[in-house]
């Protein structure tokens, strides 16, 4: 059994069309200082980074908390404003042009949402663990072991988890933070960039304000789980997220082709509503070039969806969503990647710069001795 496997990529802004070259001035570190203080080559994740979130900044502020992990030892008890300062100027120094244009850009483009639409739930914004997830889980989160995350589990096929998760209540508040979030794009015809390049219908939570909290639940709550069953891939340097709403129906997506994701680590929670169809169907993981080979009898998974309760797998296994029949379907995606572990896989796809493209990049030079600024195609 074969299939044709597509890549489900995010959507990206449209390339900017002005003359500008976004060249910015950066005041560099003296060659002393960058030969005294190198870049780490691997995250020190024991370090809690500053919160870089409600500061004017060109880049997201995320990034600037994963960068700090990379930062040399004598630079993490600096003042929050000289570590931001150093960082600043490295990812000016090399990052190409246009990808600071699209970043802006994009960056414009959020705080353009943030700034008009008004949220209909605020709890929603900060994480309330107790509100937010089912018992049995936030139980086996808070004793972190491997036995406790396998107790409330069921592993139907090699890699893919399953698990009671989010409570009703919150489900229901999402949905209806994102209907919300549909009536005021429509009564503003305000155009939105959907959640990747399949998927039609569905909105991206983190345009509208739920970055921080999504970022939170990605650390606090999907790392832990990652690094214990899917360190092969990353799941214990997960430092960046796409967290995105899918809509299915009759009038909406009604099925999703079979692909792999553009992650690490994919969550996908039902948060409901009432429907029929759309099972997730799951045919093993491959690498890129063996992704269309056919599939093995105990690589077939066929799973139903059921509201507030998880599928965690990692995002090369293949898979596919069956048609939904009837009544609507919306689910949570978080696609979760690791930086350090794929550094070019961002840029070659053409996303937003993570932590790893930059730092690597800045590891490499500084080594070297010499400042190498170079473009990234």
């Amino acid at each position: 059994m074969s299939f044709d496997v597509s890549r489900k990529e995010a959507q990206q802004p449209a390339p900017p069309s002005t003359g500008h070259n976004g060249n910015a001035v950066a005041v560099l570190p003296s060659m002393s200082t960058v030969t005294a203080n190198r870049l780490r080559l691997n995250p020190n994740t024991e370090h809690k980074p500053e919160n870089y979130e409600g500061l004017q900044l060109e880049f997201s502020p995320l990034l600037f908390s994963s960068l700090e992990r990379y930062l040399p030892p004598p630079m993490l008890s600096l003042p929050r404003d000289s570590k931001l300062h150093y960082m600043r100027d490295i990812i000016l120094r090399y990052s190409p042009d246009g990808e600071r244009i699209r970043v802006q850009r994009h960056r414009e483009y959020r705080q353009k949402i943030i700034s008009h639409y008004q949220p209909l739930h605020r709890e929603l914004y900060t994480m309330h663990a107790s509100n937010f997830f089912a018992p049995s889980f936030l139980k086996a989160i808070n004793e972190n072991k491997e036995e406790g995350f396998r107790s409330i589990m069921a592993e139907p096929t090699l890699g893919v988890f399953t698990f009671e998760m989010f409570q009703p209540r919150f489900c229901e508040l999402l949905l209806s933070e994102v209907e919300n979030f549909e009536k005021w794009v429509h009564e503003t015809k305000f155009r939105i960039m959907r959640p990747n390049t399949m998927n039609k219908f569905g909105a991206v939570l983190d345009d509208f304000g739920l970055e921080t909290m999504l970022g939170k639940l990605m650390e606090d709550f999907i790392r832990p789980i990652s690094k214990v069953f899917f360190s092969d891939v990353g799941g214990s340097t997960l430092d960046s997220h796409h967290g995105f709403v899918v809509e299915y129906g009759i009038d909406r997506d009604v099925e999703l082709g079979f692909h792999v994701d553009d992650s690490e680590v994919t969550l996908n929670v039902c948060l409901g509503k009432q429907f029929s169809g759309g099972d997730l169907f799951f045919r093993g993981v491959r690498c890129d070039k063996h992704v269309n080979t056919e599939t093995q009898s105990d690589e077939i998974l066929d799973y139903s969806h059921v509201p507030g309760r998880a599928v965690l797998h990692r995002g090369r296994h293949r898979h596919g969503a069956r048609a939904t029949t009837s009544g609507q379907r919306f689910n949570l995606l978080l696609w979760c990647r690791s930086g350090y572990l794929h550094p070019w896989r961002m840029v070659q796809h053409d996303t937003q710069i993570t932590v790893a493209h930059i730092s690597l990049i800045c590891i490499v030079s500084f080594r070297t001795g010499s400042f190498l600024c170079f473009q990234i195609v």
